[in-house]
């Protein structure tokens, strides 16, 4: 998921990772490049009998599928590579359609839909409805309708998006033999086979980090909770990013009893620190949550009748059924071979250039293997502007500049753009809208729920650099602003548009003066 959070200048960085033997960036970036790519891919077209395939992909995840598919309808002859064409557990998880369909961002979705249930419940009193009950949530019930939803997705992305598009689908591990070789393990039948290819694309995704402390193959991750057999009653959950985050507040939710423990001060490090805090005081105020900042678990221990004692660095114990670990994700690199072509990494990651290219010129990387923004639609970005790129004569490099996305917590946090603390740091003058309120939903059956709403404007142009939401529905809110801060609007834009009445959404075209600014670098609360 997002480990790396929102890091906007990672194209860049990318860039300057390596010296390109062939196509350097700059030619990339050239005007040339149109007939540079058509160059190689007319020599794509006139070697293609040195070669089994124009691409072939490592990955069946979000990546991988965009940029397989669009390969294809460019004329490419196009084979992907997945281990599992089904969904299931250990050792796979993850199967046709990446992480984001089996043990991702789906399966999170349906469990957040879930969890919010209670919520509406509680607050139907104050509407007038009587004998409401939350009554009781049966796990084994969800997951099974959860299993066969998966499924459903799998046989999609393999019948329909696919094998419709032209591709090739093989379940089976692919292992690098050089640059334009991959050794081909079938799963069914473990039989090996090489397939040659003119371009190679490495779209293998991440997996989830646990750290080596005593007792540590007793807690589960982002990927085994989707298949526990039963609801733990009491889960310990371990880390400060969005998916640590996201699952704290579903399980609490879903009705388990849930301890957040998080070595820092404060969760969601890089997203804007309003946000940060505004969360922190919702769940605090309204969710059974204990939060446990500043505090580390040294030790798991398990006990006699199946339960767990984690111990934090003071000697602190929590006593639970099941601990979740969401300490960050590495790239999924072992037993590509990578060495075998050349293929630069840095720890578990591969660097790229704006382009998705590798250090080796026919070898390309996409999603989260890549280390720049670990979210789904920038995977879909990446590998659909690669195969633009390299089969369809196009100059597309990627661009990571104001990505939107959305914490599934609740309440939801929406953001696209610079925080505050980015802000100031890249532009020093800018004027900063914001607003915390109490949503007519909350209002009307007085509960203590409160929205926050904030606007972050570049002083010279005044041009919209950001936005941050935290209410309801707000990555569906945030979707739509996405669009007009992409593309440039102004303070003004927003002034001048009407609001939708009455949305907590029209709080966007109505904060009219700024709740203060900064004037090279420094906060000021009103202007001379």
């Amino acid at each position: 998921m997002r480990m790396s959070f929102l890091l906007l200048c990672a194209a860049a960085r990318g860039t300057t990772a390596f010296n390109l033997p062939s196509l350097s960036a700059s030619q990339l970036r050239s005007t040339s490049l149109r007939s540079v790519t058509t160059t190689r891919l007319h020599s794509t077209s006139s070697d293609s009998s040195n070669f089994d395939y124009d691409l072939l992909v490592i990955g069946g995840g979000s990546g991988g599928v965009r940029a397989s598919r669009i390969a294809s309808g460019h004329g490419a002859k196009v084979a992907l590579l997945e281990t599992k064409l089904s969904h299931g557990v250990d050792p796979y998880y993850s199967a046709i359609g990446g992480t984001c369909v089996n043990v991702g961002c789906v399966p999170k979705k349906l469990m957040v839909f879930a969890s919010r249930y209670p919520g509406e419940i509680r607050e139907m009193e104050g509407y007038g409805w009587k004998g409401a009950s939350e009554g009781t949530f049966d796990w084994k019930v969800f997951l099974d309708k959860k299993n066969k939803e998966i499924t459903r997705l799998n046989n999609v992305y393999q019948n329909f998006v696919l094998k419709n598009a032209g591709v090739e689908v093989i379940e089976a591990r692919g292992t690098l033999t050089g640059p334009n070789s991959i050794q081909v393990h079938t799963t069914a039948t473990g039989e090996s086979s090489t397939l040659t290819a003119k371009n190679i694309i490495i779209a293998v995704g991440g997996w989830p980090f646990k750290p080596d402390i005593p007792g540590i193959e007793h807690a589960i991750t982002s990927n085994e909770i989707f298949y526990l057999e039963e609801q733990p009653k009491r889960m310990v959950v371990v880390g400060g990013g969005f998916i640590a985050l996201e699952f704290a507040t579903i399980m609490d939710g879903l009705g388990t009893d849930v301890t957040l423990m998080y070595r820092g001060d404060l969760f969601l490090r890089g997203f804007d620190d309003d946000m940060r805090t505004h969360l922190k005081e919702e769940m605090e105020n309204n969710s059974g949550i204990d939060l446990k900042f500043n505090t580390d678990p040294k030790e798991i221990r398990k006990q006699d009748d199946g339960s767990f004692l984690v111990i934090d660095q003071d000697g602190n114990e929590v006593e639970c059924d099941s601990i979740l670990y969401a300490t960050g994700r590495k790239g999924k690199i072992d037993g590509l071979n990578l060495e075998s072509a050349g293929v630069h990494t840095e720890k578990s990651f591969i660097p790229v250039n704006e382009y998705s290219q590798t250090n080796v010129p026919s070898i390309y990387a996409v999603g989260d293997v890549t280390d720049r923004i670990a979210l789904t639609p920038v995977a879909l970005m990446e590998g659909h502007r690669l195969a633009d790129t390299v089969f369809g004569g196009m100059d597309r490099p990627v661009d990571h500049e104001f990505v939107a996305s959305t914490v599934f917590t609740t309440p939801e946090i929406g953001t696209v753009g610079y925080s505050e603390q980015e802000a100031v740091e890249k532009y020093g003058d800018i004027d900063v809208y914001k607003n915390r309120f109490r949503a007519m939903k909350h209002s009307f059956p007085q509960s203590e729920t409160y929205s926050l709403f904030k606007l972050i404007v570049e002083s010279k142009t005044q041009r919209v650099v950001g936005c941050h939401v935290a209410t309801d529905g707000a990555g569906e809110m945030v979707q739509g602003v996405a669009i007009a801060i992409k593309m440039g609007a102004t303070k003004e834009d927003f002034d001048n548009t009407i609001g939708i009445h009455p949305t907590s959404a029209e709080e966007l075209v109505t904060m009219r003066t700024p709740s203060y600014y900064y004037r090279d670098g420094q906060k000021v609360d009103k202007l001379e």
